[in-house]
């Protein structure tokens, strides 16, 4: 079960709590109410009693169908009861007597879960028995369901919803269609394999996330290739569950609704009327009943949509070519007659009417449209619908690799934009593309493909003259010499670019410069001070020119790298960062980096637990697509730190593993293995890694005091000899870092040397240290503790020790 965590919680709190509870199930066919329940009733523990009956369409003229359901086959039921309980002659208050006993029988004063499902189906016998179960004492959860669109007054549940809420405290539980992330996850668990983003998101728009149509869609096609899943047809009996809701429409209504499907996803009422030739009275009655029926839901002001995708796709598949044509025809002819409206829509008519160049014209003015309002995928879609016509088209490849980049799909982004490069006219267009592959080349691990490219712009920085493009393409290099972990080389290009800018008047370049500039600044704890303050003023300037993107990344560096010292402001800056990401569009900044933003926000806070939950959540989310390079498992490395730290040796074990797969180049991921290997005191394999540590540290050319710390730890928690921790301390540590993290780990050797003095006074240095994390200066206090109960200090051990907690 997918994307119903919260709602089975909900339930199984209901059902432990052993006191009477009411709830109600609500949601459309296929939405999962059944499943849930299922789920429920497999967390019951033996002890409980259960019941479940069904209701069934047409019950309303058997009485007592659900109770009569519910304990068909089940031992010791009377049979003259059920008899009686079906018995016309009896009067209406004696039949409900009889259920209430048979009821009574079977549950008696045990805990119990009794179910009533679909009931808005049920017999008007069957509601008064749910009411006056509801009225009854005992540690008693009553759970029922419904579709509530099948909640109308000539149906007993009406009155019975009515009556419930006057009288009693129900839980209501809504649930709705699943998410895209949700789709992919259920994707995983059908196939076993998650899809790419592509396919997730084009099984989420037919289905519209209703978790029944989306598994008939998919089953079957298990070990199928996952880049094609969403493309398969619809289901002969899918096809037919959906067409049979409008099957039985007039000839004017019908001919609506195929204009309709034909339409697409959003259907304007002026387009309809035009598109089917329906005068405004009779288009609305034909609407009225389409709405009735759920055909059809209102989606706006005079706009209409289907309520099922996949209706809109039966229908329309039934139409001969031609009809479908002559429909896109007219509605391209009146979309273009009206002027100022969707591109896509224009785009989408024009390529099913065969009007390519109408098609291409849309696509370029939508690409451009969607990638200004922040909906990347969207606009991406739409480049590639114009490049289906015009492959090498400048603007489209483009928008093409720009949308794919915000939307986090870097490989298509590295091929549009290489293509991109390849059939540019002008030298700063050429520029422009080698500054979205540098960046591309990085997120996806190739360094040497960056140092490449980032060699490409340089000599191309010789041919361009002095302005716009020639700054920008010095801010590409400042941004490739920070990725590289070159801070000088950085510092020197954006300085260049920043005296272009001003000497030229280019606000945008000048910001753009400024936040590769304060990233490397932050990257040096001597300039991290001033790369904070010159970061949070270039997100102001950034912001106000609509600069979204560079917003975003100035904000991403101040949270993970130089992060304010107050909670609260840390938490603001979080929500800004992605504020700033969606208004632009940029799904890893305003997806997975806001979660280990808030991973740092609860370290920050010494709250391990919600730090490892808030990163399970975005790791969970990435993990329902399938994903390449840095993206890979974006949050693996810091989880598998996390469980380390709370002790969870097995997840971290298992993390590990799944690194090592994906071939991470560095020392971060060995360094998880020499520590796990530490804590399990697997001296061999943590020997072994260390050789592994210090090979990864020649893929890179920075050092990093914490991981320095969490492995002399590690190596004093196995027992290593201490010329390895010496070796660790001295060979690891950035010496030009944080003196912080210095204080801490010197002392940490000077206690495993004995020199216990220096490591007292080291450990209370770091403990003091406000520039460290709560939970660093937390360890750091215990070992101050145990400095100070060594020397026989035992208060001041005992203020250290209750500081630490």
């Amino acid at each position: 079960m997918v994307g119903r965590d919260r709602e089975l919680r909900q339930l199984s709190r209901l059902a432990e709590s052993r006191r009477p509870h009411v709830a109600v199930v609500a949601g459309e066919p296929g939405i999962g109410k059944t499943r849930l329940i299922n789920e429920l009733l497999g967390t019951l523990s033996g002890d409980q009693v259960v019941l479940v009956g069904h209701a069934e369409p047409g019950s309303l003229a058997r009485p007592y169908e659900v109770l009569l359901d519910a304990v068909d086959g089940r031992l010791g039921v009377p049979e003259e009861q059920l008899v009686a309980l079906a018995d016309p002659t009896r009067s209406s208050v004696e039949r409900l007597h009889i259920g209430l006993s048979i009821v009574d029988e079977i549950v008696d004063d045990q805990p119990s879960v009794i179910v009533i499902e679909d009931l808005h189906w049920a017999d008007s016998e069957s509601a008064a028995l749910f009411e006056r179960l509801a009225d009854q004492s005992g540690p008693r959860l009553l759970v029922a369901t419904y579709r509530p669109d099948e909640v109308t007054s000539r149906r007993p549940v009406a009155a019975l919803l009515e009556r419930l809420e006057r009288s009693y405290t129900v839980t209501h539980i809504g649930l709705n269609r699943l998410s895209v992330a949700d789709t992919g996850a259920l994707v995983v668990a059908i196939t076993g394999a998650p899809a790419p983003f592509r396919t997730v998101a084009a099984l989420h728009q037919r289905t519209g996330g209703n978790p029944f149509f989306l598994e008939e869609l998919v089953r079957g096609h298990e070990g199928a290739d996952l880049e094609t899943l969403d493309e398969h047809p619809l289901p002969w009996n899918l096809a037919e569950l959906l067409r049979r809701q409008v099957d039985d429409l007039e000839p004017q209504a019908q001919q609506v609704v195929e204009a309709a499907a034909v339409l697409g996803h959003r259907v304007p009422f002026d387009l309809l009327a035009t598109v089917s030739g329906a005068d405004e009275r009779e288009l609305i009655a034909v609407l009225r009943e389409l709405v009735d029926r759920g055909v059809l839901v209102e989606f706006g002001e005079d706009e209409l949509s289907f309520r099922h995708v996949l209706l809109r796709e039966a229908i329309a598949s039934q139409l001969l070519g031609r009809q479908r044509r002559r429909l896109h025809e007219a509605a391209l002819d009146a979309l273009l007659a009206e002027g100022g409206s969707d591109p896509a829509m224009v785009a989408l008519h024009a390529r099913a009417a065969g009007r390519y160049d109408d098609m291409v014209d849309a696509a370029r003015r939508g690409t451009a449209l969607y990638l200004s309002i922040g909906s990347a995928y969207q606009a991406l879609q739409l480049a590639e619908l114009g490049l289906d016509e015009a492959a090498d088209d400048p603007p489209l490849l483009a928008g093409a690799a720009r949308a794919a980049w915000l939307a986090g799909l870097g490989e298509d982004a590295v091929g549009y934009a290489r293509s991109w490069r390849d059939h540019t006219a002008t030298v700063s267009d050429r520029a422009d593309a080698l500054y979205l592959l540098i960046r591309l080349a990085w997120e996806l691990d190739d360094t040497e493909e960056m140092r490449r490219l980032t060699a490409d712009v340089e000599q191309l920085i010789e041919d361009l003259p002095p302005g716009a493009d020639q700054a920008l393409a010095m801010t590409a290099v400042a941004q490739a010499s920070w990725l590289d972990d070159r801070l000088d080389d950085a510092l020197e290009w954006s300085d260049r670019a920043l005296a272009l800018a001003d000497e030229l008047d280019l606000p945008h370049v000048r910001v753009a410069a400024l936040i590769e500039k304060g990233g490397a600044l932050t990257d040096r704890a001597a300039t991290s001070d001033e790369g904070r303050a010159l970061l949070a003023g270039v997100v102001d300037e950034a912001e106000e020119l609509g600069e979204w993107v560079l917003a975003a990344r100035g904000l991403n560096t101040l949270v993970s790298q130089a992060p304010p010292a107050s909670p609260s402001e840390h938490a603001e800056m979080l929500e800004r960062m992605r504020t700033d990401a969606e208004r632009a569009g940029f799904e890893s900044l305003s997806v997975a980096a806001y979660y280990q933003g808030r991973a740092r926000l609860k370290m920050h806070k010494g709250e391990l637990d919600a730090a490892i939950n808030a990163l399970q959540l975005g790791r969970d989310r990435e993990r329902s697509y399938l994903r390449r390079g840095r993206r890979a498992d974006y949050h693996s490395v810091f989880l598998a730190g996390l469980y380390l730290e709370a002790g969870r040796l097995d997840e971290a074990g298992e993390l590990i593993d799944e690194l090592r797969d994906a071939r991470i180049s560095g020392a971060g991921v060995p360094g998880l293995g020499f520590h796990l290997a530490c804590r399990r005191g697997d001296i061999g394999a943590a020997e072994r890694a260390l050789d592994d540590v210090y090979a990864g540290l020649e893929e890179q050319s920075w050092r990093s005091e914490s991981q320095t710390h969490d492995l002399v730890a590690a190596a004093v928690f196995a027992g290593l000899p201490h010329e390895t921790l010496e070796r660790i301390g001295r060979d690891l540590m950035d010496h030009d870092g944080m003196q912080e993290y210095g204080w801490l780990v010197d002392a940490q050797l000077a206690e495993a040397r004995g020199d216990v003095e220096d490591a007292r006074k080291g450990y209370e240095s770091a403990a003091e240290a406000t520039a460290l994390l709560p939970s660093v200066r937390g360890t750091a206090a215990v070992g101050a503790a145990r400095s100070l109960l060594a020397l026989g200090h035992t208060k001041p051990a005992r203020e250290q020790a209750t500081a630490a907690a």
